[in-house]
């Protein structure tokens, strides 16, 4: 048996989140990151409809990028002293994201960490409180996911928590607060949304259910993300909703080893997550080929890719990201990057084997040891075709 999960209401178009004043609850803690959302007056606006809800509200302010474990006590530290009903989480992924694992340490003072990172191992949430997810950035889609992904600073590990409980119960899209992405940022999450998408339409638990919300996706951002990168309004709006798309898709197909090595590589590099994923896309098609040769080619001609056979097909389809990447002036290689050689030779195997452990591997399409892992991480590296 299969399970298909997401949140109870989606609003989403310009303005959508005067929803907000229409909310039932008494008391509402807003999570969110840097000045962004205060600068340009969202934040303003979001208390102020909560406010004609007749909400009490309580701000928690300073989520960094990659959320630490300590950021999260606090935060549930700060929910178990207000008591609210009712977690906002406002922002880019890493906020929203944050807010995720405040809630479990909220509704369970005496869960652990540890606990927390067994996939889909967290007891019964909605005890005390209700989670609403507002992003600003169009990328993760934490909006809609059942993933959380918090950093161990101690350990350099960055650990995706995955579980149903998690998914928000409600989400609101509105494409205004996208509009204010500096360029890097929209190329970062565009193509985060990217290998959602695809990693989503070939992984292992993917379904008729999915695959339509992850090649719609792909073709969304395809047609957009350079537009949305030159500042083009119209494309960032299609981009906010791509982005939920792959992440509706992703929540419930899940992913594979382009976000484990992401994720291993930006607790040890500090490479942002989604130009991690560009750089490792192609890569990671090319090692995946042998098991997913036909879903590929399948992604190809929904884009309308030429080739005359799957493998040409599949071949158009990474020549298609890497100019994506370079569109976008995202590098092609971990070198490129300007991560040095003795740097990347002494974390290798750190990296790989952690990878190879990350949640997001078991359901990549082929399966892969330290060895390989090690292997692909060198072609990534210095730029080397994939032919094991």
């Amino acid at each position: 048996m299969s399970r298909f999960t997401l949140p109870r209401d989606i609003y989403f178009g310009a303005g959508s989140v005067e929803t907000l004043k229409d909310l039932k609850g008494k008391k509402a803690i807003i999570v969110v990151g840097g000045g962004s959302m205060k600068r340009f007056g969202f934040l303003d606006k979001i208390e102020g409809y909560l406010h004609q809800a007749g909400m009490e509200t309580l701000l928690f302010e300073g989520v960094e990028p990659d959320p630490s474990v300590e950021t999260v006590m606090k935060g549930a530290e700060a929910m178990k002293e207000f008591e609210p009903d009712w977690i906002i989480g406002v922002g880019g992924g890493s906020p929203i994201d944050a807010a995720k694992a405040m809630w479990i340490f909220y509704e369970y003072p005496e869960f652990t960490f540890e606990q927390a990172v067994v996939p889909f191992g967290l007891p019964e949430l909605r005890q005390k409180a209700k989670f609403l997810a507002i992003p600003s950035t169009s990328g993760t889609a934490t909006e809609v996911t059942a993933f959380s992904v918090i950093t161990d600073y101690n350990a350099r590990i960055k650990y995706p928590l995955a579980d149903f409980n998690i998914t928000p119960d409600i989400a609101i899209v509105d494409p205004d607060l996208a509009q204010t992405m500096p360029p890097t940022l929209v190329a970062h999450t565009g193509m985060d949304a990217l290998t959602h998408a695809i990693e989503a339409y070939v992984a292992t638990a993917s379904s008729v259910f999915s695959d339509p919300l992850a090649l719609k996706a792909i073709v969304m951002v395809k047609e957009n993300i350079i537009n949305s990168y030159k500042g083009d309004e119209a494309a960032r709006v299609e981009m906010h909703y791509a982005q939920c798309l792959a992440g509706m898709a992703f929540s419930n197909a899940l992913l594979g080893i382009t976000h484990s090595m992401a994720h291993k590589t930006g607790a040890v590099f500090h490479v942002p997550h989604g130009c991690a994923n560009a750089i490792y896309l192609p890569y990671v098609i090319q090692y995946n080929r042998k098991e997913s040769l036909d879903k590929y080619a399948e992604i190809a001609k929904a884009l309308e890719l030429k080739g005359n056979s799957k493998d040409e097909l599949v071949d158009a389809l990474i020549e298609m990201i890497k100019e994506l990447n370079g569109e976008l002036e995202i590098p092609l290689t971990l070198k490129d990057y300007g991560i040095s050689e003795e740097d990347f030779s002494e974390n290798l195997k750190f990296i790989a084997a952690n990878a190879v452990l990350d949640a997001c591997t078991g359901s990549n399409p082929r399966s892969i040891d330290d060895e390989n892992m090690e292997n692909l991480f060198k072609s990534i590296y210095y730029g080397e075709k994939v032919n094991y």
